[in-house]
């Protein structure tokens, strides 16, 4: 059984209620419930009591360092078989990780330990890479991301990588490490007998001269399907060598995010080549990068290759017009496997939507996920948007966001969503203007086909 409750305030009345659901549940999830300190005590023996529980979920709750010392009590009985801990966002200090650190030693079961979000510091987090060098310990998913480390907690994760080869995923994105240590994390990785999958490094202050080494993890760490290096600027010189190492034949990456990398339009030859070439690759995210229309049209041009599996498409915010919107739509009218495409924050308008719809409809289209929010469209181009709507089966979520489509084509929209060819189960409508009788028609449809989600 599962306990999965999210954003509500815990009366005495309801916790208790859920103290007694709790002793037979395998997973509970209480996100932002507004828990304390005393609430950890009572999760305490549950955890001690519940041999079935294997994961714990408590993020945005301001447990503090008192509260991880009851839930460790419990964590720390032999009865305990948790598997999977969250505490991102909890007030936790340094003070929390020698308990934690003990939990690490002595429990053999806990797999994942996600504390992001908490101001544990280097000196914290150096006494958690104590608990991980543990024989004991066969952690195999960290996250600490937010957690006000700085270069010198390198050296301590290197030796737990050393120790730990149970390690697969390791998240250290929005903390200030810089080249220099970035650097001495790779060449550690290299060492490392861990099959890493998963490295995260975004908003690490990662500059081009960090990328040589990423590059070498890439060539010799052929478990590493999952990087991601965005809001790091690493501009066109950078991306040349990661994609050394991303082309390397050892290399089987499969999820790439690059967002907000300074990259140009001379990226896109290089990456190209990628998509066209690495079959593993199926997601790339590109957001905020000024690739242009000739960066845009390089990149449509791989996905026409047979060889590109690639599923999802990330261009949002990339300085894309119209005139790409021929080559987006060719790409779409040939390529398989595209199921993801964000493009909105682009003026590709109401004459490039048109376009793109022509692709949208071609029967080798498969788009189930399409994103246009903030394309300059009006209603202008909905009459199209509903007649791929109501025809594309594949398609199933639609962002039509800071569009100033008014009346007429939100219920142009409507009409579309009515037919019962329309799979469409999720539209996005933020910050779109219309009147209360087009509200009111909106509620209706919903009341009538309980399937679909209109977001606004």
């Amino acid at each position: 059984m599962e306990l999965d409750i999210q954003c509500e305030e815990m009366s005495p009345s309801r916790w208790a209620e859920l103290l007694t659901t709790m002793k037979s549940c395998k997973t509970i999830r209480l996100d932002d419930c507004n828990l304390s300190s005393s609430n950890c005590e009572d999760l305490s023996s549950i955890i001690n009591t519940n041999p079935s529980l294997t994961e714990l979920k408590l993020n945005n709750n301001e447990l503090g360092d008192e509260g991880v010392e009851y839930l460790c009590k419990g964590l720390l009985t032999p009865s305990c078989s948790l598997q999977k801990l969250w505490l991102q966002n909890c007030n936790l200090t340094s003070a929390s990780c020698e308990t934690l650190r003990s939990v690490l030693s002595a429990q053999p079961s806990l797999t994942e330990l996600h504390v992001g979000d908490n101001r544990l510091g280097t000196a914290g987090v150096k006494v958690l890479c104590q608990g991980m060098m543990n024989p004991s310990c066969k952690l195999q998913k960290l996250q600490l991301e937010y957690c006000e480390l700085t270069a010198d907690i390198v050296e301590a994760l290197n030796a737990a990588l050393q120790s730990k080869p149970t390690l697969k995923e390791l998240s250290l994105s929005n903390n200030t490490l810089g080249d220099t240590a970035v650097k001495q994390l790779c060449r550690g990785l290299v060492e490392a007998s861990c099959n890493l999958e998963l490295l995260h490094l975004e908003n690490c202050g990662i500059t081009s001269d960090s990328c040589m080494e990423i590059s070498a993890v890439l060539r010799n760490k052929s478990s590493l399907m999952d990087l991601s290096v965005g809001d790091n600027k690493i501009g066109d010189s950078g991306l040349a060598l990661l994609c050394q190492g991303l082309m390397h034949p050892s290399c089987k990456i499969q999820k790439l995010w690059l967002w907000d990398c300074d990259l140009t339009s001379a990226s896109c030859k290089d990456l190209s080549r990628l998509i066209s070439t690495k079959e593993t690759l199926t997601e790339i995210s590109l957001i905020d990068n000024n690739l242009r229309d000739s960066g845009m049209e390089m990149l449509c041009q791989a996905l026409k290759d047979p060889k590109s599996k690639l599923q999802e498409l990330w261009v949002r915010e990339c300085g894309l017009t119209t005139a790409c919107c021929k080559a987006v739509s060719s790409a779409l009218s040939t390529n398989k496997h595209l199921k993801v495409l964000h493009i909105g924050e682009n003026k590709l308008g109401d004459a490039g939507v048109e376009l793109l719809c022509e692709g949208l409809m071609h029967p080798n289209c498969n788009i189930q996920s399409l994103w246009l929010g903030n394309c300059d469209l009006t209603a202008g181009c909905c009459a199209t948007l509903a007649t791929v709507m109501a025809t594309k089966q594949c398609l199933t979520e639609l962002d039509l966001s800071y569009n100033p489509l008014e009346d007429e084509g939100i219920r142009k929209i409507c009409e579309a969503l009515k037919k019962p060819s329309c799979n469409v189960q999720q539209l996005i409508l933020y910050d779109i203007l219309w009147s209360s009788e087009v509200d009111d028609e909106l509620r209706t449809l919903e009341e009538s086909k309980p399937e679909v989600k209109i977001i606004s």
